[in-house]
């Protein structure tokens, strides 16, 4: 049995960030992922151009806003990434209602801008890993059981083939939407009705979204004075943008308009050729000669989605209390995945903020 003062349930950006926090104040932890690959939300396809040089693209989140998501782009900076400015010179495409034209329009510059990582936001993840005790981190495992025994928490969890792993800790750290954690792992004692129920009816951010990804030999549309931004009330993508790679790809994302519940009676095939329909009306025929292309649907992920999360309308939630303030569950255990900030809930930003007040406010009893 592994034993450890704090135990943290998810390996995503709060959950990596936590256990950064925790190696610097000396204290010790383990750390439980349920994918084989650490990022949760994070995740970043990987396109070898010359079998030396690599592109890589977000399939996941892609943006942070250094001007007023301050914390995190001090996080960024401490970590010595390199940053991109996403792309927005030139005209914009949109199409404004089925079977229209799509027109060209003046395009638009976000006032504060918009940045990427350069090698996308899993760079963000690997410098975090690397600075931390490998030792301590276990990826495959599955939470599914929390027992308060009066005296520390018993975390159980099963890896793929059923093989069960039991810790103890004085504290454990929630690194994981509030409805996963709420629908997915089971509390002994029962969580505290209330809280349990805010946990529940908290929306998870990118849960019913998916994303699409168009790799090219060079971002065209740019020598048309094209900034690679569209909006569509035709679809199947609503908002389109450049991703493309600084001296690498070409590359257009879009954020599929779809209904997941839609999504799910449509072949991956068939939504991509959809997509890449689109993007030839949009830009012309070269879109269709993509090198790759990437579709990752969110809703189909059981551990960022629930059912609940399918009919989502895909707005960020309000934050959710993060922990109990009476009973056997009152200062032992801490909700820090993005949902719960109350500054930035589901952004990047809002992972680096909610870990950061749980590791802040544990008590003196998880140093024992």
């Amino acid at each position: 049995m592994k034993k450890a003062s704090v135990a943290i349930v998810g390996g995503g950006l709060s959950g990596l960030y936590a256990a950064y926090l925790l190696e610097k104040k000396g204290i010790d932890y383990v750390l439980l992922e349920a994918r084989s690959t650490l990022g949760g939300r994070i995740v970043t396809a990987e396109f070898s151009i010359d079998n030396k040089n690599i592109d890589s693209f977000d399939l996941g989140p892609s943006w942070f806003w250094p001007d007023y998501q301050q914390q995190l782009a001090h996080l960024i900076d401490e970590l010595q990434l390199e940053t991109i400015a996403q792309f927005e010179e030139g005209d914009m495409m949109v199409e404004h209602a089925p079977n229209e034209a799509a027109v060209r329009t003046h395009g638009y510059k976000s006032a504060l801008p918009s940045m990427r990582l350069k090698g996308g936001m899993a760079a963000l993840i690997e410098a975090l890993y690397l600075r931390l005790d490998a030792s301590r981190i276990f990826t495959g495992q599955i939470v599914y059981q929390l027992n308060h025994n009066g005296q520390y928490i018993e975390i159980i969890s099963k890896d793929n083939s059923g093989q069960i792993m039991t810790c103890q800790a004085q504290h454990v750290l929630l690194a994981l939407p509030p409805r996963l954690a709420a629908k997915s792992i089971a509390f002994y004692p029962d969580l505290p009705v209330d809280l349990s129920a805010q946990w529940q009816q908290t929306a998870t951010w990118m849960a019913p979204h998916a994303k699409y990804v168009a790799i090219y030999d060079t971002p065209f549309w740019q020598k048309q004075g094209l900034s690679g931004a569209a909006r569509s009330a035709q679809g199947p993508m609503v908002e389109i943008h450049d991703a493309s790679v600084i001296d690498g790809s070409g590359a257009l994302f879009g954020f599929i308009g779809v209904p997941a519940s839609v999504r799910q009676s449509v072949s991956e095939a068939v939504l991509k050729a959809h997509c890449r329909a689109q993007l030839v009306r949009l830009f012309g025929v070269e879109a269709e000669n993509t090198k790759r292309e990437y579709l990752k649907d969110w809703a189909q992920e059981p551990f960022t989605a629930t059912a609940t999360d399918v009919s989502g309308d895909g707005q960020h939630a309000s934050a959710p209390v993060s922990k109990a303030t009476s009973g056997v569950w009152e200062n032992c255990l801490t909700g820090i995945g993005s949902e719960w900030s109350t500054q930035f809930s589901g952004y990047l930003a809002g992972a680096i903020d909610a870990a950061s007040i749980g590791v802040l406010n544990l008590p003196e009893s998880a140093f024992s």
